[in-house]
């Protein structure tokens, strides 16, 4: 308690007070590991100058309620009948008060209804807690990922005094990806609090507490799904003795009227490798038989984040890069919840968004976009992105990129197996998984593209053809390329040849890409891709992107009236 107490007085003392202070803690081994660790250098992998300022898709914007006509150019596939759903931020700022971070953002859903070949657009507010209290006050109440909101002037001096030291409250500003359970559509961040919507109508329905279902105190905006909607996920439990990374398995269907997350179950619990600093982790894979979770040096301090109100801080400051970890993969039996007693690991990488992973020849096969330096969670800061000039050269310039990976992970390795030796028998990879001495498995990565990729960013926002190939062996993926801190391009790889086929529109940033099967096809890339293109230009319209992903020429879009923030993640929801 001294310590918190110490802290809590450094923060509101003079700077230089409070660096001379800070010093002496560091030279008292019991205090100095309750100080922030040096942030590490980011690594940079281009040196690009000139860029576009990208601060009016970070603005906040009008929802539209009501659906508004599109001005459709080219054509718009007549079987293409369903709704595209997209999420993310949409305001930034209530009264005079402002979010630090992108991702602190209020949710607003938008919704693009295709049907014989006409496009309608809509959007509304997520009309979550965090919006309604905020909007009453019209000002920021409840603290976010990247900011930390400030007693309420109207308390007495002794009661904003007391709220300094309540716990932080999970936020249901639900702003990442729309997810499906039993059938129905759910807003989700990375807390406990996820938001029923109306995928029609995009109303706002209850607050759902994934806590009161399984012992978790969040789980990710990523799950995964079997072809009978059974889905699993992965959540955090933080407790007395620590914490732990639990895998989920929710039922696919429902056994009443108000079912919600009824039967869901935790399969699996891991412990980390340090019960106090635990991973973070935003997706995980999943093959036919297997999950597989990236145990990656991205760490949660919790005691960080548990004073972080204490210390006058908001939640991200306890989230840091720290390469001293390696990176390992956990493989777990989704049947029977077992842990696989293999012990891989690699070099430090940080991850986001998982690709696909599928099972051959006695191996996990495990793609995924990989940087080299995890601290990219710190860059997406507003004034960061807001910058223009030089400043917003040399915050990219600083900025570590994502390739694409592949990583072997043999499911059988027992002592008998030869020390120093590649345990993959895959002919078709380079990716090497090699027996250490201790009887770890050390793994090596094949890129999964060609130097072609370098010169346009690197690539996120990964999607394949997910009813087809999902947990299956697969050949194509889709995703953005990033030569601006957001995508500015998009791009299909073939992992066979390496070939890399582009969009791209001066001015331009296409949002993640959203694969649409031609109905009855089996072509892996019979179907469109559907992404939501914006731009800062005043005399330029958003609009909706329609690709062949077989030739990846543009078939047509569906201009928009009205700026859109540029968005997280969506889904297709089919006619």
């Amino acid at each position: 308690m001294f310590s918190q107490i110490l802290l809590f007085a450094i923060n509101l003392l003079p700077a230089n007070v409070g660096h001379f202070l800070c010093c002496l803690m560091k030279s008292i081994p019991v205090l100095k590991d309750f100080l922030p660790s040096p942030q590490q250098e980011p690594v940079a992998f281009s040196n690009r100058k000139g860029l576009q300022c990208i601060s009016p898709l970070m603005r906040s914007v009008e929802e539209t309620p009501q659906p508004i006509l599109t001005k459709v150019k080219g054509h718009i596939p007549k079987w293409l009948c369903g709704s595209l759903l997209r999420n993310g931020p949409g305001k930034f700022e209530f009264g005079e008060e402002k979010f630090n971070h992108w991702f602190d953002g209020m949710a607003l859903l938008h919704q693009f209804q295709l049907e014989n070949g006409i496009v309608t657009y809509r959007s509304k507010f997520l009309q979550s807690d965090s919006y309604v209290t905020n909007s009453r006050h019209n000002r920021i109440v409840v603290s976010e990922f990247g900011t930390l909101a400030m007693p309420d002037p109207c308390k007495t001096i002794f009661g904003r005094f007391i709220s300094w030291f309540e716990m932080p409250r999970p936020t249901d500003n639900s702003s990442v990806n729309y997810v499906v359970y039993k059938g129905d559509y759910y807003v989700s961040t990375e807390t406990n609090l996820m938001r029923k919507v109306d995928p029609e109508t995009l109303e706002t329905k209850e607050k759902v507490d994934w806590s009161k279902f399984v012992v978790v105190n969040g789980a990710t905006a990523h799950p995964h799904y079997e072809p009978d909607g059974t889905a699993y996920n992965m959540g955090n439990s933080y407790g007395k003795h620590g914490s732990s990374y639990n895998i989920i398995q929710i039922p696919p269907h429902k056994s009443n009227r108000d079912d919600t997350l009824q039967g869901a179950k935790v399969l699996c619990s891991i412990a980390p490798a340090e019960k106090m600093k635990p991973s973070y982790y935003h997706s995980f894979g999943m093959s036919e038989n297997y999950v597989i979770f990236t145990e990656q040096p991205i760490k949660i301090n919790l005691f960080r984040v548990i004073t972080s109100k204490l210390l006058g801080k908001p939640i991200a400051d306890g989230i840091n890069w720290e390469p001293q970890y390696k990176t390992r993969f956990h493989v777990v039996n989704k049947h029977t919840g077992e842990l696989l007693p293999g012990q891989f690991y690699s070099k430090p990488f940080a991850t986001f968004h998982q690709i696909n992973a599928f099972e051959d020849q006695g191996c996990v096969v495990f793609d995924l976009c990989c940087q080299d330096d995890g601290g990219s969670l710190h860059t997406y800061q507003l004034q960061n992105l807001r910058k223009s000039g030089e400043g917003l050269d040399q915050i990219y310039n600083a900025t570590a990129r994502a390739f694409p990976r592949r990583f072997v992970l043999p499911l059988n390795v027992d002592s008998s197996m030869p020390v120093g030796q590649n345990l993959s028998p895959l002919s078709y990879t380079s990716a090497s998984a090699v027996k250490e001495v201790d009887g770890t498995v050390w793994c090596m990565h094949e890129n999964l593209h060609s130097e072609d990729l370098e010169e346009v960013g690197g690539l996120e926002f990964p999607q394949i053809n997910y009813s087809l190939c999902n947990g299956r062996k697969y050949r194509f993926f889709y995703g953005c390329g990033f030569r601006h801190l957001v995508g500015d391009s998009l791009i299909k790889i073939d992992t066979e040849t390496k070939a890399m086929k582009i969009w791209q529109e001066d001015g331009f940033y296409p949002s993640e890409p959203v694969f649409v099967p031609v109905p009855t096809a089996t072509a892996e890339d019979s179907g469109v891709i559907l992404s939501v293109v914006v731009t800062p230009l005043q005399n330029q319209n958003t609009f909706l992107l329609v690709l062949d992903a077989k030739t990846f020429s543009e078939l047509g879009r569906a201009e928009v009236p009205v700026k859109m923030p540029y968005g997280f993640h969506g889904v297709f929801v089919p006619r």
